[in-house]
């Protein structure tokens, strides 16, 4: 009884994209005890938001594609029409509007398109599979404009550079054309100064930044420096969990959550940060074989989609503290420490799951 209770249970759940996840965690939780000055609150806290977002995993696992295929639209509208409430009526925190008050919580409507954008930009593209023009990828386009845009507004660089990445991701694997890519790189160089002249003051600091940190050593350069100093004194074997002086003395700003990296590079060195890429290589490995293996359109783009996005999301957070990218402050996916970028890339992996476990169900 109680094994086919739990056959039931993890009927929908990938073994070995599970156990990746799992592994990761983990390392996750023992980096945020020496990051957060050995705060067992602290890991506590991180422990519930890992409980709470797998389970939002396991319901999305269950979840068969063509069902999420139903609401991808609605998802989307009412995703738009909440960024356009953020806009209008939402609370102002450290100079940025991104939260909606709903009375007895705040929710951050951004966070839901990281969701329903892939899952949009998938359902247009397989309802015009086998017919798609040029014209499909330029409303496509402007049906990523959109959300991002006005999540820029709020402003929220790093989520709108994530959104973003997942939009894009569904148009080059539904057919963009390489020339169409080549020409867009080429007309965003051009039109480089006018997105300079867009940008926010903080945001143009950032990027002056990263061209030389040491203009601003106590201020604005703090963070990038600091960063590399711990990553730089960790070597080859790290000094050991629980020794990293950047961070236990305090000198490493925002440790538990967008720097949390520099922590376990210097405590680990680069053969901690070796074994955490394999780890983040078996996830991104196993993604692709779910999306070629997707036995629907709709499917092999969103999975496609959600694989590289978290690639992504690794990516500039890693370039980020090493000092190779700007501070748009994204956290190390499944490492850092925060309750909703948990929550919705635990989503995205049991949609994964759903997909990959569900494919024998889709009629061919």
């Amino acid at each position: 009884m109680i094994s086919r209770i739990f056959s039931a249970l993890v009927k929908h759940i990938d073994s070995f994209l599970m156990a990746c996840l799992f592994f990761t965690l983990m390392v996750g939780l023992f980096v945020l005890y020496s990051a957060s000055g050995q705060s067992f609150a602290r890991v506590y806290g991180q422990g519930i938001n890992i409980v709470v977002a797998l389970s939002f995993m396991w319901g999305a696992a269950n979840i068969a594609p063509n069902q999420l295929e139903r609401i991808a639209m609605p998802l989307y509208v009412l995703g738009v029409l909440l960024l356009i409430a953020v806009a209008l009526f939402g609370s102002i925190s450290h100079g940025a509007r991104r939260w909606l008050s709903l009375g007895f919580t705040q929710i951050q409507p951004s966070e839901i398109m990281r969701i329903a954008m892939p899952m949009m930009l998938a359902w247009y593209f397989a309802k015009r599979e086998g017919k798609l023009t040029m014209v499909d990828f330029a409303i496509g386009a402007l049906l990523l404009i959109v959300p991002v845009g006005l999540i820029m507004k709020q402003p929220d660089l790093g989520t709108a550079l994530l959104i973003t990445a997942s939009g894009f991701y569904v148009l080059f694997l539904a057919g963009l054309s390489w020339k169409l890519l080549l020409g867009s790189a080429v007309a965003f160089a051009a039109s480089t100064p006018i997105l300079w002249s867009m940008l926010h003051d903080y945001q143009r600091r950032r990027i002056e930044i990263l061209l030389d940190p040491t203009q601003d050593p106590l201020g604005a350069g703090y963070h990038t420096i600091q960063a590399i100093i711990a990553l730089g004194s960790g070597g080859t074997a790290g000094k050991g969990w629980l020794n990293g002086t950047q961070a236990q003395l305090d000198f490493l700003p925002e440790r538990t959550t967008d720097f949390i990296f520099a922590v376990f590079g210097e405590e680990f060195g680069l053969l901690g940060i070796v074994l955490l890429l394999v780890l983040f290589s078996f996830i991104i490995m196993r993604g692709l074989v779910i999306a070629s293996q997707a036995q629907s359109t709709f499917a092999r783009l969103l999975a496609g989609s959600i694989t590289l996005t978290f690639f992504t999301y690794a990516f500039v957070n890693m370039g980020m503290v090493s000092g190779i990218l700007p501070v748009v402050g994204v956290p190390l996916p499944l490492i850092s420490y925060g309750g909703t970028s948990m929550v919705t890339l635990c989503l995205s992996f049991g949609i994964l799951m759903s997909i990959h476990t569900h494919k024998k169900l889709v009629a061919t």
